[in-house]
């Protein structure tokens, strides 16, 4: 098959600021909504101390929100992954940030345990934005940087969670403080409403200022009889959805984002309650650890997405491979150190380096995902980070059957398990014929950067 780079960029950082190219500014613009979902996906967390006092919640409760929040996107993903191979992704995203605005606006009206995980599960749908968020980039970025470019978008997106966790504690302390005076049971609503209206009008935004492929809109491309258009929209309406799911790598990589991503969101949702609980820290200082881990997507994810990108360009496909199974598990190796640290100094140290490869684990996953099935590019995205909410599902479900003093022992489980995961990378193989395909799009690409260097 002839190598077929058409209108896709070559060149991320060379490029940064070109926000008159539709690649670039689409790179922004996926970003910055999917920080605004994973902002309003994740603003809860950082509250449950005190929501938890407000609903006279129990441990298992609490564990059951927090899963909720966490489970409704597996299903969200899945779905919302074909839709992008049906409608494109710039229609996908906008509806999905002006609907997925009304739950997160509207949670503080629960006022029981039942309407808080009702409202949880339907606010987990937002969580589905990241895979419009990488099916975007996927299609916009050519195979030499496309790794960098999902790893990157998707890692300052996570950014999110950690802001949120961050942010969250400091607006509603200073909703309850003098002079403002708000009580703490106004003032957790009213934090939510301010990633609501972000996600809103970012909603509008991305639909007017992105555009679905490099060609065009998906709908303006219907219209055109050029041949390489034809060709391309002809392979998209194509994708199917079981030769996806049938796909076993599809169903290894689904687990390794599970053990990945999903321990991400794992700890996302429980770093607040385990360092109240474990360590009687404040809630403020508690948000700030929570945000630290959080914070290493600014640079982690996206390093998990390079070297992915420089380990193909030297040793192909199987290259990207063998460096996502080394990484995760030195993952499952640092959460095992971690669930073993007592002091507070420790526990921190080794939470960072945890950060570290579990976020380039997430990166390194994403620069192979885009080679599996390009016809159905939305599909595999999609079933692939549903297995990072399933793992989340599954760790959640775990720490609901432990108190808090335990929860040490699970994150030694979860460890282990991450551990052995990782092995299932050697199961994920291409044929000569995908190598030969790869190795020719990658080599076309960097020829057009030294050209236009």
């Amino acid at each position: 098959m002839k190598p077929i780079i058409t209108g896709k960029s070559t060149e991320l950082w060379g490029q940064f600021f070109n926000f008159k190219s539709p690649q670039i500014r689409t790179f922004h613009l996926t970003w910055l909504a999917f920080f605004l979902c994973f902002f309003g996906w994740f603003g809860l967390a950082p509250m449950m101390p005190v929501i938890t006092k407000e609903l006279s919640l129990t441990d298992k409760q609490v564990a059951f929100i927090l899963t909720a929040s966490v489970s409704m996107t597996v299903l969200g993903r899945i779905i919302i992954g074909w839709v992008c191979d049906r409608i494109g992704p710039r229609i996908t995203y906008s509806a999905l940030l002006v609907f997925g605005a009304l739950p997160v606006g509207l949670v503080g009206l629960s006022s029981s345990y039942e309407a808080l995980l009702v409202s949880r599960l339907a606010i987990g749908l937002i969580g589905a934005s990241f895979v419009v968020t990488q099916y975007h980039t996927s299609v916009m970025f050519a195979p030499n940087i496309v790794g960098t470019a999902n790893a990157t978008s998707a890692g300052w997106g996570n950014l999110g969670a950690g802001t949120a966790n961050l942010l969250v504690p400091i607006v509603f302390a200073a909703l309850i403080a003098k002079p403002l005076g708000v009580s703490e049971f106004m003032s957790w609503k009213l934090t939510m409403i301010i990633p609501a209206v972000g996600m809103f009008i970012m909603g509008f935004i991305y639909y007017f200022f992105t555009q679905d492929y490099p060609e065009g809109n998906l709908k303006d491309l219907k219209k055109l009889k050029d041949p390489l258009k034809e060709s391309l929209d002809k392979d998209r309406q194509k994708a199917s959805f079981w030769s996806a799911v049938k796909d076993y790598r599809v169903c290894a990589l689904f687990l390794i984002y599970g053990a990945c991503f999903g321990l991400e969101l794992t700890i996302n949702g429980f770093a607040v309650v385990y360092f109240t609980g474990s360590f009687q820290l404040d809630l403020t200082t508690a948000g700030f650890l929570a945000f630290l881990f959080g914070s290493m997507n600014l640079f982690a994810r996206t390093l998990g997405g390079v070297y992915g990108d420089r380990f193909g360009i030297k040793w192909g496909l199987k290259g990207r491979v063998a460096f996502l199974g080394a990484v995760l598990l030195l993952e499952g190796i640092s959460l095992i150190v971690f669930s073993q640290m007592n002091a507070i100094v420790l526990v921190v140290s080794s939470m960072m380096v945890f950060s570290i490869f579990v976020k380039m684990a997430q990166g390194a996953t994403y620069s192979i995902v885009p080679f599996i099935n390009k016809k159905a590019m939305g599909t595999v995205a999609g079933i692939v980070g549903a297995g990072g909410n399933m793992g989340a599902v599954v760790a959640g479900l775990i720490f609901a059957y432990y108190t808090k003093s335990e929860y040490s022992t699970v994150f030694m489980i979860l460890g282990i398990a991450v551990a052995v995961i990782s092995g299932l990378a050697l199961t994920v193989r291409f044929s000569e014929k995908a190598e030969k395909e790869a190795h020719a799009n990658i080599q076309l690409g960097l020829a057009k950067v030294q050209a236009e260097a």
